[in-house]
């Protein structure tokens, strides 16, 4: 991976882990990395001291400043993070709901990008929606999509609006996953099958359909469950209902319309 300066992470849960995770083994240089992180879990502690990052140092200006905390600390962190930034600094913000706007009312950052990154991140398979407010330069964005290709694909959008949509289809997204799983499974068990069967069944379902998926992305989504769907058959017994106007369609539009909202209330 290519130099981007000097780096300061602001959060290492579940996603700044993850991010962190790539930049170390995609060879950025360890010695550009500040993590600031209040109660480090002993996974980072451990890392730092293999691979040599900085762990909770003293607040000094970064090139790039990745705030990776819950939306809801904004307010209560933002005074502590004003050290971390100079007139140069690019954020590259992956708290869902908070705008360009929000970031720069509460932090001395100019040149702002958002993200929304999902889970599959923590296995180098995930996903980021971004956007790159006005201010920020063409060798910024490149740092930033550098920085965000670390974990998986990078997409950037046009407006910073379709971010919230991006966080409900992509950022929200493993979770529906998550879930399909577990109501195939019960589904399954309903039909009789024991429980544990089933929920192997379901896991191996889905997860060697995304591998299928991911192997074949000359092939649109529509052709591969038409390869799937005999006429007449039991899949199309079951698409019948999945595809009936009050089915899957329905839900899903009006599941993601729940989690865009909820995105935007977060912004306040």
């Amino acid at each position: 991976m290519a130099a981007v300066g000097k780096l300061a992470l602001v959060g290492a849960g579940k996603m700044g882990a993850a991010l962190l995770g790539g930049w170390l083994f995609g060879a950025l240089d360890p010695r550009s990395i500040a993590v600031y992180e209040p109660q480090p879990a002993h996974s980072i502690r451990e890392l730092a001291a293999e691979k040599g990052f900085a762990l909770n140092p003293q607040p000094s200006p970064a090139d790039v400043v990745v705030l990776a905390i819950k939306p809801q600390m904004l307010d209560a962190a933002a005074p502590d993070l004003a050290p971390l930034f100079s007139p140069d600094s690019l954020l590259i913000s992956i708290l869902a709901g908070k705008t360009v706007a929000n970031l720069s009312a509460r932090l001395p950052a100019g040149s702002i990008v958002r993200a929304m990154p999902n889970t599959p991140a923590a296995i180098g398979r995930g996903i980021t929606g971004a956007f790159a407010s006005e201010k920020v330069t063409a060798a910024q964005r490149e740092a930033a999509h550098l920085l965000l290709g670390g974990v998986g694909a990078v997409e950037w959008v046009g407006g910073e609006n379709q971010i919230d949509a991006v966080t409900a289809i992509s950022g929200s997204g493993p979770a529906y996953l998550f879930f399909l799983v577990e109501a195939l499974a019960q589904a399954g068990a309903e039909l009789g099958l024991p429980p544990d069967l089933a929920m192997r069944l379901a896991r191996a379902t889905v997860e060697g359909s995304g591998e299928l998926l991911h192997r074949s992305p000359e092939i649109a989504a529509e052709t591969l469950r038409k390869n799937v769907t005999s006429p007449g058959g039991t899949t199309q017994a079951a698409l019948d209902v999945l595809m009936a106007p009050d089915g899957l369609a329905a839900l899903m539009a009006r599941a993601t319309a729940a989690a865009a909202r909820r995105a935007g209330e977060l912004s306040g």
